[in-house]
């Protein structure tokens, strides 16, 4: 019975190991971060990835399941059933990236199954109201179309104040705040 518990013990304790570095290490840049005078959430990079976390990114797929932890083991406890739909990485372990979507939901999908492609909601705390997208970067312009909540546009740019979408039947200027998927005043070329 001792022998087989220090030969589990040998086998996991690798893998804590592991664990706890990379918990560490994370901590430590987080400090360092803050010691510099920045916030650790803008200065963060993935350690999977090399890419700043977070991050919004979309689903490339229907079907995806989000899982209570980074693999096929967890529980499923949502399945998002939206391609193109915008979500926020907000870490990453190995193949797996935890996701936010627009209305908090969180839990973790695999990367396979996200996209770099930028994406974002219209308004989707504006349930039932309609938000006007302009033909340029100005309310003064002629609008040209009126988009409901929740609509899925494609992020073709953004200034900072304004982003040019794209979607099914239109193409034209929103302001930025107007849209979850992007952050204020993030500049997309």
């Amino acid at each position: 019975m001792t022998r087989i518990l220090v030969a589990r013990t040998r086998q996991i304790t690798p893998l804590w190991s592991r664990v706890i570095h990379r918990a560490l290490l994370a901590i430590a840049g987080a400090f360092c971060a803050l010691a510099a005078g920045g916030t650790a959430q803008a200065d963060q990079i993935g350690s999977a990835s090399g890419l700043p976390v977070p991050r919004y990114v979309s689903l490339k797929s229907d079907r995806v399941n989000l899982r209570e932890g980074p693999s096929k083991d967890h529980r499923t406890v949502w399945v998002f059933q939206r391609a193109g739909l915008p979500v926020e990485i907000t870490a990453e372990f190995e193949i797996w990236r935890k996701v936010r979507d627009s209305e908090g939901a969180e839990g973790w999908v695999l990367h396979s199954l996200l996209s770099g492609r930028r994406t974002a909601l219209v308004a989707p705390w504006k349930k039932g109201m309609d938000t006007i997208l302009y033909s340029k970067t100005s309310p003064k312009s002629a609008p040209v179309a009126k988009l409901q909540s929740n609509v899925i546009a494609s992020v073709r740019g953004c200034d900072g104040a304004w982003c040019r979408v794209s979607g099914d039947g239109f193409d034209g200027f929103i302001q930025q705040s107007n849209l979850w998927g992007v952050y204020p005043n993030e500049k997309i070329e």
